[in-house]
């Protein structure tokens, strides 16, 4: 198997009308989120979770298995088939595939990069969340995969914070990440790790549009990004 592994996933514009004899504003870009693979645990504390993500390249004529606690299989670019519970599919760019704990996934390229999101148990891994992940609750959860691309020019959002947590992969462009007031640039192939409580912002003030691969965790019927700051614990 050759794998390469690193560490590893709201908003409306409107226009004003300015006079009734004016020309209208033309509406901003709206930020697009497509949920490209999702599944519910029903329970997640058996054992304490770490988010992890591990790209692997396959050259043509090559094979990789997986096999890992539950995960999301991305395909980044070219084509791959997967073999996962004696199924086949063809994954193309841009399209993902959940593979559930325990199950293994065999994968043929017709060509290029896949990334795939997991969630482990504890085990050592090139890139993975230094603790666990925090403040899961006794329930079920969903876990999905979302791309979300940000319009060129896009202002900073509100703040906010998340329900659960998720793991951001930068697929192309640059974002501008606010904590804590202080704002750091994110360019491809960064990974930012978002637990519960953070909160936090962004922007892209890039001339280019900005698309990032956001892998959720978050309560089963809670959206996973809330407003704010979180109230605290009674």
């Amino acid at each position: 198997m050759r794998t390469m592994t690193l560490g590893t996933m709201l908003f409306a514009a409107t226009a004003l009308a300015l006079s009734a004899s004016a020309q209208t504003t033309p509406s901003a870009p709206a930020i697009t989120r497509t949920i490209v693979a999702a599944t519910k645990l029903p329970s997640v504390v058996e054992t304490p979770l770490y988010f992890k993500a591990v790209r692997v390249t396959l050259q043509p004529g090559g094979k990789s298995s997986l096999s890992a606690a539950n995960g999301i299989l991305y395909q980044l670019s070219g084509s791959t088939e997967i073999s996962l519970g004696g199924e086949s599919k063809v994954l193309g760019a841009g399209e993902a595939l959940f593979v559930a704990a325990g199950k293994t996934s065999r994968a043929e390229p017709r060509k290029r990069r896949a990334l795939d999101f997991a969630l482990l148990a504890a085990e050592t891994e090139l890139y993975r969340t230094m603790a666990p992940i925090p403040d899961l609750k006794p329930g079920g959860y969903d876990l999905n995969l979302t791309r979300v691309t940000f319009p060129a020019g896009m202002p900073s959002n509100p703040p906010h914070h998340r329900s659960g947590a998720a793991l951001y992969y930068i697929v192309s462009g640059t974002g501008a990440n606010t904590v804590d007031r202080t704002t750091k640039t994110r360019g491809p192939d960064s990974l930012i790790y978002e637990p519960f409580g953070l909160v936090h912002q962004w922007g892209n003030p890039g001339g280019e549009p900005l698309t990032f691969l956001a892998f959720n965790i978050n309560p089963d019927g809670v959206a996973a990004v809330l407003p704010d700051t979180p109230a605290k614990a009674q």
